[in-house]
């Protein structure tokens, strides 16, 4: 494993490119949803570091578990760091309700679980955006290498963010930092769940731990079978990591 300087040389060049590309950007701060989990506790803990008096925590509840609550709470205190909460639990049901019986009389179907995580996500994207534009400030993300890698996060949510400072880490490394930034054990070692529907976990919802997929992009020996699967995820969220296509037409000669 590695060591606490090795650790902490890191965190320092995380911190220091938050800073670049804040800067570059011509704003002023990060801002970050903080879910209660280990990633978007590290990424806050980076956002803390680089801008201590300019940084802010968004807590967005959408029928969630009280307990996400509680942990993003705690990860907020431990930090120091300043936190607004955007309950969006009336928004997300109007939405969902609302698109469901538009679709039921047309007759046409609706994937229950799928869509309301989504929108959950893409609702917490809308939110995030709106406080980082009335503060001029950058929404950093929160995907990890393993999810970077397979497509595990939702597109324009989870996914439309400013800057990713922890995509190139392994869940390992992440939980290191973790611990390294002083958050507390609960978080460090809690179960990793995006929180979109109840019970809801990480690996389940993917059918890989990420243990698996941090020694696959370690190039560790992992059973072929779920080497394939990795690959396969990666290859069908490809669409996820690349901007729109658009279509480009041949100029036409002016009359």
């Amino acid at each position: 494993m590695w060591t606490n300087e090795e650790l902490e040389q890191r965190i320092n060049q995380a911190v220091e490119w938050l800073r670049e590309r804040v800067q570059a950007a011509q704003s002023k701060g990060i801002v970050v949803g903080v879910s209660g989990g280990v990633d978007s506790a590290v990424v806050a803990g980076l956002a803390k570091r680089a801008f201590p008096e300019q940084s802010i925590g968004v807590i967005m509840p959408a029928g969630s578990n009280p307990v996400d609550r509680e942990d993003a709470l705690l990860i907020a205190e431990t930090l120091g760091l300043k936190v607004v909460e955007v309950d969006l639990t009336e928004p997300h049901q109007t939405i969902l309700q609302t698109v469901q019986e538009v679709l039921d009389k047309q007759g046409l179907a609706f994937a229950g679980n799928l869509c309301q995580g989504n929108l959950k996500a893409r609702l917490r994207m809308s939110t995030l955006y709106t406080v980082a534009n009335s503060q001029n400030y950058l929404v950093a993300g929160t995907d990890n290498g393993p999810e970077s890698y397979t497509g595990y996060f939702t597109k324009f949510g989870d996914g439309g963010v400013d800057v990713l400072p922890i995509t190139s880490l392994t869940k390992t490394e992440v939980r290191a930092w973790a611990a390294q930034l002083g958050l507390p054990d609960q978080i460090v070692n809690r179960v990793p769940t995006a929180g979109l529907w109840p019970g809801q976990t990480d690996e389940q919802e993917m059918g890989v731990t990420y243990d698996m997929i941090d020694r696959y992009l370690l190039g560790e020996a992992v059973p072929e079978e779920i080497a394939q699967k990795i690959e396969a995820m990666h290859r069908q969220s490809e669409h996820k990591r690349q901007l729109p296509p658009g279509l480009e037409l041949p100029k036409l000669e002016k009359l």
